[in-house]
């Protein structure tokens, strides 16, 4: 995979052009710069050809966008997405100057609206407005960091392992009691003039591997719950 995304392609018009003349003006500091600037600026949007000269230049004007896609990446689509994904979640984590609203069925007790205290107005938001989406951004980012650690799941075995194969009969009965194959020999089956490869895996007397079901179980539904955000709140990923 070879991506290149470009930035932005940005507006020029009458009053960035009004900006751009007036350049020792400092309009965000000093209100009557900015007076000046924006008088500047209807008088050019006066200008018909500018503002069509305007609008033509910027129909040509196209984002840079390059995507290669090889064909190993879709053997684990999920997988080499989530490497794009994580930084992306991690980055707009940090930077995002506002949040969208996130309903309170999706977040923890102490989270939802109506653990916060009484606003003042209807129009207002919450005072835990903004440590809802902190916290939907935060379970995505873990749900993807599960997904691209190939050891995540290591926590859930103790112990080792020692297993064998026993050869059976059709019926599942072992063939010889006490008595264990390597994987691959043969024995014939009933009915069957060709041999076939009948086995089942059992436990050694040295084995002590545990697995810890229950807490897989609940590491897996937090793991889904991350990407379920993920699906449900895409369309509020911009900063």
């Amino acid at each position: 995979m070879k991506v290149y995304i470009g930035p932005y392609t940005n507006w020029v018009g009458p009053y960035q052009l009004a900006e751009k003349l007036l350049f020792w003006l400092n309009k965000y500091d000093n209100e009557k710069d900015d007076d000046r600037i924006h008088s500047l600026g209807d008088r050019l949007s006066e200008w018909k050809w500018l503002v069509k000269l305007c609008n033509w230049i910027e129909s040509k004007k196209k984002r840079k966008i390059k995507v290669r896609i090889d064909h190993y990446d879709t053997w684990s689509m999920d997988h080499t997405l989530s490497y794009i994904v994580l930084p992306m979640l991690k980055q707009l984590k940090e930077t995002k100057h506002g949040s969208p609203f996130v309903d309170d069925e999706d977040v923890p007790d102490h989270l939802k609206s109506t653990a916060a205290p009484p606003k003042e107005n209807e129009w207002d938001t919450d005072n835990n407005h903004h440590d809802r989406w902190d916290w939907v951004l935060g379970e995505m980012i873990w749900a993807f960091e599960q997904q691209i650690d190939d050891n995540a799941e290591d926590q859930f075995h103790t112990g080792e392992h020692d297993t064998h194969w026993m050869k059976v009969d059709v019926h599942g009965n072992p063939t010889e009691e006490g008595t264990t194959y390597k994987l691959g020999d043969k024995i014939p089956r009933d009915g069957d003039k060709d041999p076939g490869v009948l086995y089942t895996m059992v436990k050694g007397p040295n084995d002590t591997h545990v697995f810890d079901s229950e807490g897989h179980k609940k590491w897996s539904e937090r793991k889904q719950n991350g990407f379920r955000l993920f699906g449900k709140y895409y369309q509020a990923l911009w900063d």
